[in-house]
């Protein structure tokens, strides 16, 4: 803890970094988001949930047959590969340790019964996926260092194959033209890799066992494109968020600051954590949400592709409700557009392409600093 408060702490040379060596390091004017939790392969029951299942269990235990069903939580975590098996996810553990009469108080509350998640049923869409992208170089910069990349396929067939999409965006980094050739070179090498190992295979044979999973190709595509980045663009870096959705399930890897959310009746929950040291201290608690607002070099990301041989993504897992929508944005958007504004211009417009046209219209209006880029899909009605 020490090294990161002498290496990032109130050091009156770092603070006076100009704006073209905070750049290098990815700095672009961000506000303090809230702490994160770590993703997890399932969250834990709410009390109103811990108490239907308490009621459930009661009912169960008097009631002659104890066997009947139990009405399962909202589904969880599935791999539509291999027979829709549960996709395992590594996750990071959480670096923040529990108060002490947090944990106090937790020992004391009875545990709920774990009850298994049905699993989502993947058919094929009465309509279809549908999808916009938007990027704009903003009115402060002369280059576009942000990439995106967006494809959807839509069958009708005796196989009943769900939709497939393929969803990326990255945010450069290292000054001059070696930010937008890291973005590009990132996105670019997903794509391709994610078309040879999962697009192309669905098409010849969905259920093949020797398909590797979405996540898994999502990862390794991700590690490619670290590898990559390394060797055509030395001192570049890049975010990269990208998403793969098969019918009813999203599937994600993401590293940097880049944003991805889901949005669904009238709410709107960031999926994905920033990889900045400002948010990794404040998690620690080394830092409050006011002391981080004015934290030199608060913009700089501990991880990063490009930065490091070892590439360690946040990934997951994700069930979308129908009709919910999913935006991948840099933080061009989200560190000038508020969340529930986010959230309401979605709603309102017509279609997702006229949902990314509006917002980073907005975000230029207020400023557009930086780079604005943003990729919105819409999942299909039931």
């Amino acid at each position: 803890m020490d090294f990161l408060r002498k290496l990032f702490g109130k050091s009156s040379q770092k603070s006076r970094l100009g704006r073209a060596n905070r750049r290098a390091m990815h700095v672009t004017p961000s506000r303090t988001q809230p702490v994160n939790m770590p993703i997890r392969e399932e969250a834990p029951p709410t009390a109103q949930e811990a108490e239907a299942y308490a009621e459930q269990e009661s009912a169960e235990s008097s009631a002659p047959d104890a066997s009947a069903p139990v009405a399962a939580p909202s589904p969880t975590v599935e791999n539509p590969e291999a027979e829709l098996e549960p996709e395992k996810i590594e996750t990071e553990p959480r670096i923040e340790p529990p108060a002490a009469e947090e944990t106090a108080a937790a020992s004391q509350l009875p545990l709920p019964t774990r009850i298994p998640a049905p699993k989502p049923i993947l058919t094929r869409q009465r309509q279809t996926l549908t999808y916009g992208i938007a990027s704009d170089v903003g009115n402060m910069r002369n280059n576009n260092e942000d990439a995106c990349f967006g494809m959807q396929w839509h069958s009708i067939s005796v196989d009943d194959r769900p939709d497939f999409g393929l969803f990326v965006v990255a945010d450069g980094m290292g000054g001059h033209l070696d930010g937008e050739r890291a973005s590009g070179v990132a996105v670019q090498t997903v794509a391709a890799e994610m078309l040879d190992s999962i697009y192309v295979p669905m098409l010849k044979d969905f259920k093949a066992a020797s398909n590797p999973t979405i996540l898994e190709a999502l990862v390794k595509a991700s590690e490619k494109a670290n590898r990559a980045v390394i060797k055509r663009v030395p001192g570049g870096g890049t975010t990269l968020s990208a998403v793969a959705v098969v019918g009813n399930l999203a599937y994600l890897v993401h590293v940097g600051d880049s944003r991805a959310y889901l949005l669904h009746q009238d709410k709107i929950e960031q999926l994905t954590t920033d990889h900045t040291l400002v948010q990794r201290l404040i998690e620690m608690n080394e830092l409050t949400l006011e002391e981080a607002e004015h934290y030199p070099q608060k913009n700089v990301l501990y991880r990063a592709i490009g930065q490091n041989e070892q590439l360690k993504m946040e990934r997951m897992v994700r069930t979308l409700p129908a009709a919910s929508m999913v935006l991948i944005c840099t933080d061009g958007l989200w560190d000038v557009v508020e969340d529930e504004t986010i959230q309401r211009i979605a709603a309102e417009a017509k279609s997702p392409q006229e949902a990314c046209d509006r917002l980073v219209r907005l975000a230029s209006d207020r400023g557009g600093a930086d780079n604005i880029s943003v990729i919105v899909f819409k999942v299909p009605r039931e």
